[in-house]
């Protein structure tokens, strides 16, 4: 992949109801192998990992003390935490930017590696839109309605996107993949 391929990618748990948050609480029931694959592809693609601080100390706080494949996986991957609150970030590989988010992570995609990936961090992937830093956006749009919870969209954004892809899977679940319009 060459420094021009580097993608920046999002990946949410959303309900029907455009809900993102604590997907922990209601997300499970729907996870099945087809679910995996779009989850395991993203992270197959994917070098660096960017968390906001909240999705951070949350990760940080299960998964260096997991084993498996998965565990494996985000324990090794480079991460970078964005927060204004961080001094340093104690999980191995992290890395934390408290400066211009919006210019390193510019900077960031213009170097050599494989893609970025944004899991969570609600408020990060929001910036990250509204920069127009996004490129792939995957929404796994769950069949259940939640009432309450922050929305990953609130009324003042308006952000073209094109769906590039889309797959229906056999929990009901709709994996939607935008990108830039």
């Amino acid at each position: 992949m060459t420094s021009t391929d580097r993608r920046i990618t999002a990946g949410l748990f959303v309900s029907l109801d455009g809900v993102v948050e604590a997907p922990e609480t209601w997300h499970f029931p729907y996870l099945n192998e087809e679910m995996g694959a779009v989850v395991g592809g993203m992270a197959a693609a994917a070098d660096t990992l960017l968390l906001g601080r909240r999705t951070y100390e949350s990760f940080a706080a299960v998964w260096p003390h997991q084993t498996g494949e998965m565990a494996d996986g985000l324990n090794a991957i480079r991460k970078l935490v964005v927060s204004t609150t961080l001094d340093k970030a104690e999980w191995n590989n992290s890395t934390v930017l408290s400066g211009d988010v919006v210019a390193e992570l510019t900077a960031l995609k213009r170097r050599p590696g494989r893609n970025i990936n944004v899991t969570g961090s609600i408020m990060l992937t929001r910036t990250l839109l509204r920069a127009g830093l996004i490129d792939d956006l995957h929404l796994l749009v769950h069949p259940i309605v939640l009432g309450q919870g922050i929305r990953l969209f609130t009324e003042q954004d308006r952000t073209p996107l094109r769906l590039a892809h889309s797959a229906t899977f056999s929990t009901g679940v709709v994996h939607l993949h935008y990108q830039q319009a």
